[in-house]
């Protein structure tokens, strides 16, 4: 396999094992939205969902793309280093229970290590999802290989630019959604549906979790019929199960979607939280 070819301080690093000062690398302070692939092969690493400001002087994240980057305890025993699982290129280390995430795991990652490649919008597509409070859909949409950007707002009301606290007071019409933009050749619409249906309970008809109001309710908002098709797919399968779902089907060129105040985008991931009311159960 070719491999790209690496200058004499990028050598020093993935080749050779080194490290590059603090503070010094082009991805320490930096959160676009994409992918980091490895310096040498190309290889998928992390997604920018999963980076956070450790203060370190590194880029961090607390997570790693499945399968792609291995673990190799130094022989001292003291830490463990990380290296590209396709071609064994130096990462960095890895740290674990240090409470910094609430996954409590720190990939400490040498910038001169990767590329970063930004998200594209160009041959995306949107879908439109309601599930109760908008921070923990987001979250687990973030999270999802395929998906560009996951923003929370406002959607199905009848008041124009709507605020947060408009929409608590109930009488607006409008649920909390998490308009979902992603990349059709790496995820399907019905991949994503079944994300939503496996974060929540479809069956409550009064909120989600604890979270009661009209705000809160489970509703799609579908771009086409087949969109309308896939999700009364899913439906009618959940039924098999026993579970009636009271999922509200929505047609969304009929309803804008307001993106909320900056406060709540990402908020699980600025305040370093797991979401309190949803959580992933597989259902097919």
């Amino acid at each position: 396999m070719a491999y790209n070819k690496l200058n004499p301080e990028e050598s020093r690093v993935i080749l050779n094992k080194g490290t590059e000062m603090p503070y010094t690398g082009q991805y320490d302070k930096f959160y676009e939205k994409g992918v980091y692939t490895c310096k040498q092969c190309g290889e998928e690493l992390f997604r920018s969902s999963d980076k956070f400001d450790s203060g370190s002087g590194w880029p961090s994240f607390d997570d790693a793309i499945e399968g792609k980057v291995k673990e190799i305890p130094d022989a001292d025993g003291m830490r463990v280093e990380i290296v590209c699982a396709n071609c064994g290129g130096h990462l960095g280390h890895v740290f674990r229970g240090e409470q910094i995430t609430p996954k409590s795991t720190r990939h400490c990652v040498n910038s001169i290590s990767m590329e970063f490649t930004p998200a594209t919008k160009e041959n995306s597509k949107k879908a439109y999802f309601a599930a109760g409070c908008f921070w923990g859909v987001e979250y687990h949409f973030a999270k999802m290989a395929g998906v560009i950007a996951a923003d929370s707002g406002y959607m199905g009301g009848h008041t124009e630019n709507p605020t947060y606290q408009d929409i608590c007071t109930g009488t607006t019409g409008h649920l909390e959604v998490v308009e979902v933009t992603y990349d059709p050749s790496k995820v399907s619409y019905e991949v994503l549906a079944k994300l939503f249906f496996e974060t929540h309970e479809s069956a409550q008809t009064n909120g989600q979790g604890p979270d009661i109001g009209p705000q809160y309710l489970s509703a799609v908002f579908y771009n086409d019929e087949e969109e309308k098709e896939t999700i009364e797919k899913l439906i009618a399968i959940l039924a098999t199960t026993g579970v009636k779902s009271a999922t509200k089907l929505i047609k969304a060129s009929e309803h804008p979607f307001y993106k909320a105040e900056d406060y709540h985008q990402d908020y699980y991931k600025k305040h370093n939280k797991t979401p309190y009311c949803h959580t992933y159960m597989k259902k097919f």
